[in-house]
This record gives structure tokens, C-alpha cells and sequence, in this order.
């Protein structure tokens, strides 16, 4: 079954809506590879059946995860760079519930829920000017390197 196509061009790199049941983050990594983009910032918004959240504890150089449910993504931010010849997506969010309370931080998946995630990408390079992403040892986390385009 062929999918739908899920973004368009526009004068600045992308518009992606996305709906019920996709991987926000997976979307990402394929549009960037799909399109040959080597680095671009993103903004979303929109309604998620799942959104798990990471909070970086630097002493145990690992994520701890919270997942949340039926969710409105009141506001995503992030990068779009390459690590190890794939993409590297670096997100974060913030989500609130029914009630109205608030969640947020590093975003590692995001599922959309009934309605649609829109995301607008703006492309700052293409083919060979890539962004690249190396772990840094000090901390045991990635790193956005500027001096390795």
C-alpha cells in the first residue's frame, strides 16, 4: 500500500503533516534522508496518541523516559543533523494532557494521535554540507559539531 505523501516544498525547505498512527521522529529521519537534507531546524505542533519525554542523567549517560497519552504537542523544536552516515534528529517538547498540566524535555517518540502533527523544516544545507553529531566523552552525550561540516 502506498502511503500518502506526508510533506511539500516550500521557499524555505519543508511543510509535514503528518496523522494518526505515524512516528513523528521516524518521518523526520526519512524526509531528511529521502530529500538529501545535511542540516535543518523544525518547529511542531499538534495532537499525539503517545509522546515519550527523556530527562539525560549525566552521571548514568543515559536517558530516563516518561511516556505520556492523549496529548496536545503544544510546541516541538529541534535540529535535523547526521551521525554515522544516518540521520540525527534532536527534539524537544512540551505536551499537555486534558487537565491542562504540562510535560517536557528531550523528546525520544512521538506518535500522532486523532487529528495531525504539522511540522515546518527549514533547510540550511543540503548534500555534502551536513551537520554532524559525535559523542562527546566528557559527558557520554551527543554533540552538535560545528566545526565538522
Amino acid at each position: 500500500m502506498t502511503s500518502p505523501s506526508r510533506f511539500v516544498p516550500t521557499p524555505t525547505g519543508y511543510l509535514m503533516v503528518l496523522t494518526e498512527g505515524d512516528d513523528v521522529l521516524g518521518n523526520l529521519e526519512r524526509l531528511a534522508r529521502d530529500c538529501d537534507i545535511g542540516a535543518a531546524t523544525f518547529t511542531g505542533f499538534g495532537f499525539v496518541r503517545t509522546v515519550t519525554f527523556g530527562f539525560f542523567d549525566f552521571s548514568a549517560r543515559q536517558y530516563k523516559p516518561a511516556t505520556f497519552e492523549a496529548c496536545e504537542l503544544a510546541s516541538m523544536t529541534g535540529t535535523i543533523a547526521w551521525k554515522d552516515d544516518a540521520p540525527s534528529i534532536h527534539a524537544h517538547g512540551v505536551a499537555c494532557d486534558a487537565a491542562f498540566a504540562s510535560h517536557g524535555g528531550h523528546l525520544l517518540a512521538l506518535e500522532v494521535g486523532t487529528g495531525s502533527v504539522e511540522i515546518a523544516v527549514v533547510v540550511a544545507g543540503h548534500g555534502d554540507r551536513r551537520l554532524v553529531r559525535t559523542v562527546d566523552p566528557s559527558i557520554g552525550a551527543n554533540i552538535l559539531r560545528l566545526d565538522e561540516t
